[in-house]
């Protein structure tokens, strides 16, 4: 998802990009991708156009798509144990008392850091990262 949301954030706005040039841009399974296409346009992160000059786009600006909202389209939600999700909820069959379980006592930091950087981060994120590193190896190249 996050290879193809990055290759789209890539392109013009409201340019639409067709599944089997993200697939090999990507090096992603085209059966694959269209599953995550189709989630993510569910979800509201992407559009898409029918027909000639149809494929997939942004449905808003790539500074406006955190990693959050895509990873919780996906995955429903960034909890790492089962007993913090908001989506999934299940009590663990070893825990007798989620209140005082240290486990879940720590896992409520972990998750509460992961939301916080992953709601803080977007595609333009992404973009500008990626250049940084490619002007900073072609420095050192010339």
């Amino acid at each position: 998802a996050l290879k193809a949301l990055y290759h789209l954030a890539g392109q013009p706005a409201s340019q639409p990009v067709l599944i089997s040039d993200l697939a090999k841009a990507g090096n992603i399974p085209k059966k694959f991708l269209e599953f995550i296409l189709l989630s993510l346009r569910k979800g509201g992160i992407l559009q898409s156009r029918i027909g000639k000059g149809g494929g997939y786009y942004l449905a808003s600006p790539p500074a406006r798509i955190t990693l959050g909202s895509v990873v919780r389209i996906l995955e429903g939600d960034l909890a790492p144990v089962q007993c913090l999700s908001e989506t999934n909820y299940a009590k663990c069959d070893e825990c007798d008392d989620e209140a005082i379980c240290g486990i879940r006592l720590v896992m409520v930091d972990v998750n509460q850091a992961l939301a916080r950087v992953l709601d803080s981060l977007t595609l333009a994120d992404m973009l500008e990262r990626s250049e940084t590193e490619r002007s900073k190896r072609a420095n050192v190249l010339d």
